[in-house]
């Protein structure tokens, strides 16, 4: 018999086929099958002959997910991004890791746990610390349970047997080593130093946890002796002793650098000194300001540069000291107008205005307006750090998706101050210092072994703060890797490809900062960052909006498959998506359109009998001298796609290539090839129907292939249906399948 004959067609087309495709029905089962074959590890794709054991590998470090609630749209894209790549990947045959993780997300958790505590009855001041930590410890594992569930749901391939969690032993390891380098190094202090202060959560922030929001208000023109100063916040000026000016300015040439001035204040007779500083903008206000020091980034250098005095004004609550006399422990929102009234009274008013626009630094979570407080706490030395970011920035060996991130993150390097690292709170990574008070000296200590101040010979204590969370996740790289000896860092370090949301580039900038300090090597090549995830009407998600579109919601409505291509299609890197419920459910019918594509060619070429070997088809080896004049054509035209998307994969161009794919699929071989072969099947002859037969195995091996990366369930299913993979086990699973053959 012909050979061609002997290798067409399945002996019959499975019963499942004769209904609609059910997503509730198959992602648990696939999902099972595809951890019960281990495959998500890349050693054991190596051991099972799935990867060659000289392969390149391809890493992913999952940016780990909060721990402190459910997953959100924007998670549900960064599991669709980063398991597209990976599936891409290992189906391209290389050693492929995505290692999963989780944060303990230090004030992240705290504020939701305080709300938790808040609708108890209860408050964090009234808890005991170890007793606090151990409450939320427990919330957090029982939260980080539930999502590595809705992980798994989203079809996430990765390394579950390689999971870390922000505060492992092994990586707290690694970010006390990184915290005493820094301390050899000199990179580390402990000083008084400016820190942007909550009053409500009583903590210091880093620059990511700060929102600015432009506010209206009204802004005062207020006479101090001879001059004329302008300010929005009146209550932070009781303290104001110091006037400064622009040397070169000629309206106060008269005054000299120095020069004490009496005048009447708010609380009585003072007196001032004039200070001459260039960093005074001339054409602002009327070019002359007091400094509050202890309340202002611009004030404290000023004082610092001149050696100036520094005086709290504001405590930590947000409430007036005595200084403020009259208004002591008064709320600084309740004061500022009982104090304008006074300085109006003592008519010290000059004028308002009183609609002015300004930016104010807030919360991020809570929108109190964040007051910049003194305070001794663990800074690095962040500018030689930042220069050896910027040369491998610069020197282009790190790539940027899209591009103009890179502007944004080298400007921000190029600017950084030094790094407060401390937090005020009880949950996190805590501090290995030791503290004297009585001369406010720090000591890291990692081994408990400091008991007296080298200094003074005073006691020292524990430090009770916590690390910032950007601080260790900032060595997530590889921390969980096992640096420095263990053989996934040698062998999987450095990563290809940072993928997160483009508003945390700070942290991706932080990562290479402190895995370039560590390692002396970048930890990825190339950076990806996603958009925000908007409602269909491209509004922001919000809780009060009622617009949060939970993506288990959709999944369970419309199945996973669609989810995830719709959040693909149209989604160009670092513009934000607007998902709506009718995108979605376009996929569904899409997904549907893929079993009943299979359906018809399974039974379309069901007389021709396909031989399979080893879970190998040998249709997968056509070649245009089996088919006829027409179907050449037609394997020309998809063997032209699959170059052509091969290519922009590896570009990480992925919603060009599931469009494609979405489009090939649907009107291409659908609505074309397949109603074209209902007439060659009719009246071809037999070398035509053979040569259709072919090509539809093809062609729809190579479809279901190509598509597994963006649709992993409905694919797998119906592999496993075409090729009996229920019986045969691992040995079929499309996951592990070779990507189609380009090069034709």
């Amino acid at each position: 018999m012909d050979k061609k004959k002997e290798i067409l067609n399945p002996a019959g087309i499975p019963e499942k086929f004769l209904k609609p495709y059910d997503p509730k029905d198959t992602e648990d089962r696939i999902y099972g099958l595809w951890e019960k074959s281990g495959y998500f590890n890349p050693d054991n794709c190596v051991e099972n002959g799935k990867t060659d054991k000289d392969a390149k590998p391809f890493t992913i470090i999952m940016p780990p997910t909060n721990a402190n609630g459910s997953l959100h749209a924007g998670h549900g894209l960064v599991m669709t991004i980063e398991d597209i790549m990976t599936r891409f990947n290992r189906m391209r045959g290389r050693r492929t890791l995505w290692l999963p993780g989780l944060d303990h997300a230090g004030f992240e958790t705290w504020v939701v746990y305080e709300k938790k505590l808040e609708k108890e009855g209860r408050s964090r001041f009234d808890i005991e610390r170890k007793q606090l930590y151990q409450e939320i410890m427990d919330f957090t594992l029982t939260n980080s349970s539930n999502i590595k569930s809705q992980i798994r749901k989203m079809g996430a391939s990765c390394d579950w047997s390689r999971e870390k969690f922000t505060l492992d032993p092994e990586i707290v390891k690694t970010v006390y080593g990184t915290f005493q380098k820094l301390s050899d190094d000199g990179l580390l202090y402990r000083g008084k130093r400016l820190v942007s202060w909550c009053p409500k959560h009583q903590t210091s922030f880093a620059d990511i946890e700060i929102k600015d929001e432009e506010r209206t208000e009204p802004y005062y023109y207020i006479k101090y002796g001879p001059f004329t100063i302008s300010t929005s916040r009146p209550e932070t000026k009781f303290g104001d002793k110091y006037v400064v000016m622009h040397p070169e300015d000629k309206r106060y040439l008269d005054f000299k650098d120095g020069q004490k001035i009496d005048l009447e204040w708010i609380n009585g007779p003072i007196t001032a000194t004039v200070i001459k500083d260039s960093v005074i903008d001339m054409e602002f206000g009327t070019g002359v300001m007091t400094i509050t020091p202890w309340h202002d980034a611009v004030d404290f250098d000023i004082a610092e540069r001149h050696h100036l005095d520094k005086e709290q004004i504001i405590d930590e609550r947000g409430k007036l000291l005595p200084i403020a006399g009259e208004f002591a422990g008064m709320h600084i929102t309740k004061a500022r107008p009982l104090i304008i009234e006074k300085l109006r009274s003592k008519g010290l008013i000059e004028k308002v205005e009183e609609k002015y626009t300004h930016v104010v630094h807030t919360c991020y979570k809570c929108g109190t307006i964040i007051e910049p407080q003194i305070q001794s706490q663990w800074f690095v030395k962040m500018k030689p750090l930042a220069e050896k970011a910027l040369k491998k920035i610069n020197g282009g060996e790190v790539e940027y998706i899209p591009e103009h991130y890179k502007k944004i993150t080298t400007h921000w390097l190029e600017n950084l101050i030094d790094w407060n690292i401390s937090r005020q709170i009880v949950w996190g990574i805590p501090i290995p210092a030791k503290i004297c008070d009585a001369c406010d000296t720090g000591y890291v200590d990692l081994e408990n072994k400091i008991t007296k101040c080298e200094k003074c010979k005073g006691d020292v204590r524990q430090d009770n703060d916590t690390f910032d969370t950007w601080f260790s996740s900032g060595q997530w790289p590889y921390a969980t890797l096992g640096y420095p000896d263990g053989k996934d860092f040698k062998t999987f370090y450095p990563t290809n490809v940072m993928e997160t949301a483009g508003d945390i580039f700070h942290w991706v900038a932080r990562m290479i900062m402190l895995s370039l300090y560590r390692t002396n090597v970048l930890p990825f090549k190339t950076v990806y960052m996603h958009g925000m995830v908007l409602d269909g009407k491209g509004q922001k998600m919000s809780k009060s909006k009622g617009n949060v579109i939970n993506p288990l919601d959709l999944t369970a409505k419309y199945g996973t498959d669609a989810f995830r291509i719709g959040l693909v299609i149209g989604n160009t890197p670092g513009t934000s998506l607007a998902l709506s419920e009718d995108k979605i459910s376009t996929y569904k019918k899409f997904a549907n359109k893929l079993w009943n594509i299979t359906r018809f060619v399974l039974e379309s070429t069901s007389e021709e009998k396909l031989k399979i070997s080893n879970n190998k088809s040998e249709i997968d080896d056509l070649k245009a001298d089996d088919l006829v004049a027409a179907d050449v054509t037609h394997l020309k035209t998809l063997t032209d796609l699959m170059k052509e998307i091969t290519g922009e994969m590896e570009e990480y161009k992925f919603y060009l290539v599931a469009d494609k794919l979405y489009h090939y699929a649907w009107h291409e071989f659908a609505d074309k090839i397949l109603e074209e072969s209902k007439k060659v099947f009719s009246e071809g002859d037999e070398k035509s129907k053979r040569s259709r037969a072919m090509f539809l195995q093809y062609a729809l091996r190579t479809i279901l292939k190509s598509l597994h990366p963006f649709m992993p369930y409905v694919t797998e299913e119906i592999w496993q249906l075409m090729n009996s993979g229920y019986t045969k086990g691992a040995s079929t699973l499309l996951m592990v399948e070779k990507w189609p053959n380009s090069s034709r």
